[in-house]
């Protein structure tokens, strides 16, 4: 029985971690980005300095301007003239696709919960036929 407890728990963890869904992580505007690519795929150059944007990370010359060499074909983002409070009621009627969920999630999480829970079970029968001997 003991050869049987290391491949069964590896088992069951290596289940568990296949279920976890992988999710992208959205910019939330609340930080600076990473780098120039990734402000430039969410359309943003000339990041001015005091911009939420804004990293000296991301201003190699040390002008005050972030990512001012945008690539050919660059598509600024469009700037709808709202206030901060639309912009907040925009942001809660988001769907799930915006932050790398999709209509398997649900499915994925069950399936990782169903994972752990006959993990769980095995360890309690194990417990329970040593406990007996």
């Amino acid at each position: 029985m003991k050869l049987f407890r290391k491949p069964a728990a590896v088992a069951v963890a290596a289940l568990a971690l296949a279920a976890l869904p992988v999710t992208a992580e959205a910019h939330d505007g609340n930080h600076p980005f990473e780098n120039c690519s990734e402000a430039y795929d969410n359309g943003y150059s000339n990041i001015k300095e005091g911009d939420e944007h804004y990293g000296e990370h991301l201003d190699r010359d040390q002008d005050g301007i972030g990512c001012d060499n945008p690539p050919a074909g660059f598509v600024p983002a469009e700037d709808t003239g709202t206030d901060g409070a639309e912009d907040a009621a925009e942001q809660e009627d988001t769907d799930l696709a915006a932050t790398g969920g999709n209509s398997a999630t649900p499915y994925i999480a069950g399936g990782g919960a169903a994972v752990l829970l006959a993990g769980g079970g095995l360890l309690v029968v194990v417990r329970r036929r040593r406990e007996a001997r």
